[in-house]
């Protein structure tokens, strides 16, 4: 299976070309594959493989079958289960290998699309996710795309107009082993692994090749006039920065988990201004004074951001239960219910310690807080030496 990045002359694209590193699928993209794959065997009867599917931006890799499994009707429905091997590429995923399948049963007209979690899978048993209490843990995401490929396959056999009722069952080969490598148990999601990925496509962060990629970055954008860049978390906060502030693509700089890498390298190497963006919980990390934000090598502090509440003007009894938030989002949730502004309080504490990093060089800083669906929940307006 295989499917190159475009190249660009900035941006993300261009940060991955430069590592030499290998990009890998999501967990997402290979139930998407797997469940595209058994719902077409199921309907016609042979299962396509390799098997093709089409990711958020428009990438159509084809994943080969690992198994496969046709189960005439009987005393029950007919079933199909088809797997797929996640490749991760050169990025040290601890899913890497693993067996991600997707058993597809036929429903009553009208039923939609179903999931279940089998086994190795993880089903969410605390609030504060991005799935409701008692759901499997397949992130919203991948249900989207299984939908719109189970569609397709719908489609194709039965014509136009024509849906699928479908119970989807993803499972993990040895998923509940591995989950215990991840943070899934403090989180709450029991059983196994998650089933992830926003774009379907892992990003390989070799720790010194995407810091020096990063630095790449910097320089492009310098060398292109940009006056103007931003450290992006992700491919939704690098959308939400382009929306915000219309930056070309060689302005942007996928900074993953190294903020610190880009606060160094610009201190020494200034802008006008940088935009950092991000994910809540991330940046909340970053306001903490961590500029590694890795969940190996940094978590979010819920104390932290109690004391960051009850400057918002949070009473006793709400900081007590930010403090005992099972996520970041699960603080953030709680502060906003009670107009505690603790987004914005985040951005502005992140967008301070970005600033202590820079040391004075003559870069104004501002600071965007996205939650999961890109909607942006905090942030800090520039200042800086710039803007003095």
């Amino acid at each position: 299976m295989g499917e190159t990045q475009p190249k660009g002359t900035g941006g993300r694209s261009a940060q991955l070309a430069h590592t030499g590193l290998r990009h890998g699928w999501t967990t997402g993209a290979c139930a998407t594959a797997a469940s595209s794959a058994a719902y077409a065997a199921l309907l016609g009867g042979e299962f396509p493989d390799p098997v093709t599917i089409t990711l958020p931006k428009g990438q159509t890799p084809s994943f080969a079958l690992a198994v496969e499994e046709l189960t005439a009707a009987g005393a029950g429905p007919a079933t199909a289960m088809a797997g797929v091997v996640k490749d991760a590429g050169d990025d040290p995923d601890v899913t890497h290998g693993a067996l991600v399948r997707a058993t597809v049963r036929v429903l009553p007209a009208g039923s939609g699309v179903v999931f279940r979690a089998g086994p190795g899978v993880g089903t969410v048993t605390r609030p504060g996710l991005p799935l409701d209490v008692g759901e499997p843990a397949i992130n919203p995401v991948p249900r989207q795309m299984i939908r719109e490929h189970l569609a397709r396959v719908a489609e194709a056999y039965r014509g136009s107009g024509s849906t699928a009722d479908v119970e989807v069952e993803i499972s993990v080969d040895h998923g509940e082993e591995i989950a215990r490598s991840t943070w899934n148990p403090r989180l709450g999601i029991l059983g196994g692994l998650s089933i992830l990925g926003t774009t379907g496509i892992v990003v390989p962060y070799s720790c010194s090749a995407w810091i020096d990629s990063i630095r790449r970055g910097v320089d492009v954008a310098r060398a292109a006039g940009r006056r103007h860049v931003a450290g992006c978390t992700g491919s939704t906060s690098e959308k939400v920065a382009v929306a915000l502030h219309h930056l070309p693509e060689d302005a942007l700089l996928d900074m993953g988990d190294f903020a610190g890498a880009v606060l160094k390298y610009i201190r020494r190497h200034p802008v006008d201004r940088l935009t950092i963006c991000g994910g809540f919980a991330k940046l909340s990390k970053l306001a903490a004074g961590h500029l590694d934000l890795h969940s190996a090598r940094s978590q979010v502090d819920k104390g932290f951001l109690a004391e960051l509440a009850r400057q918002g003007g949070a009473d006793e009894a709400l900081a007590a239960a930010v403090a005992e938030a099972n996520t970041g989002l699960a603080a953030l949730q709680l502060c906003a219910a009670a107009g505690v502004p603790l987004g914005d309080l985040v951005a502005a504490t992140a967008r301070d310690a970005s600033l202590a990093v820079l040391r004075g060089a003559p870069v104004a800083v501002d600071v965007i807080c996205i939650d999961r669906a890109g909607l942006v929940v905090g942030r800090a307006e520039p200042h800086g030496p710039s803007t003095t």
